[in-house]
């Protein structure tokens, strides 16, 4: 039996963030005929991810794919919390977690590409602006999109963060100012809402839209889908403290 794919993103009370994830979990669905594909949150937003591994049936294979852009606390805690519970439901299944959708080569030929559409050359130093998170593991992502973002471009790329991690991203655009006339983000965020609204007031001159919508990343999804399969993540493994590898 295929395991049922989980899109599991964040949540946002955005209206047009929700539509891009919306969108995303149908282009997943397109590309993918006769793939049973299931909407479910960690947060803000309804259903959430334990209430959806509840409802399905009984000893159904499943996989949750976070529609996120690099490990973190929802990853780490959120989803493997839920993926255990139902492992260890006698009625639940075998159930397991992909990897997030980043770091990725075609994340960062996105991020030049949304670069290249709002004109900002190849010669100008950007902000890779990511929504930041306290765990280590998270900004090591990020910085490995950052180079990756580097090998397609001539300049230097500078990350900055909306939360829980430094440099800021306001921060990082003094940084840039500094040495330079000009400062541009580029928005490592999937969709409009908060983080993305704050971007606008970073005082840089260009700011680029998020990675949605495009075709790519309903394709990375799948991939991370077809990948935690191949590998048996629907019966993950446990590390000495109990938490599930995602």
């Amino acid at each position: 039996m295929q395991p049922v794919l989980i899109a599991c993103s964040h949540g946002t009370a955005n209206d047009d963030g929700q539509q891009a994830i919306h969108q995303l979990r149908r282009d997943i669905a397109a590309q993918r005929p006769g793939l049973d594909v299931r909407e479910a949150y960690v947060d803000v937003q309804h259903p959430q991810l334990p209430a959806v591994l509840d409802g399905l049936p009984a000893g159904a294979p499943a996989v949750v794919v976070p529609l996120l852009l690099s490990v973190g606390f929802h990853t780490k805690v959120d989803i493997a919390r839920a993926v255990r519970a139902r492992r260890e439901d006698p009625t639940g299944g075998p159930t397991g977690a992909a990897k997030p959708l980043g770091p990725d080569d075609r994340l960062a030929a996105l991020l030049q590409r949304r670069l290249q559409e709002a004109k900002v050359p190849d010669s100008e130093p950007v902000v890779l602006a990511a929504a930041g998170s306290s765990r280590s593991d998270a900004a090591a992502a990020v910085e490995d999109v950052a180079e990756r973002l580097r090998q397609l471009r001539e300049t230097d790329v500078v990350v900055g963060y909306g939360a829980s991690a430094r440099p800021t991203v306001a921060e990082a655009v003094t940084e840039l100012r500094a040495a330079n006339k000009h400062a541009a983000i580029a928005s490592y965020l999937l969709a409009p809402g908060y983080f993305h609204d704050q971007l606008a007031k970073a005082g840089a001159d260009v700011v680029t839209v998020p990675l949605l919508p495009d075709d790519s990343l309903a394709q990375i999804a799948l991939d991370r889908f077809d990948a935690a399969v191949s590998a048996g993540s629907a019966v993950p493994s446990q590390t000495p403290e109990g938490i599930l590898k995602v």
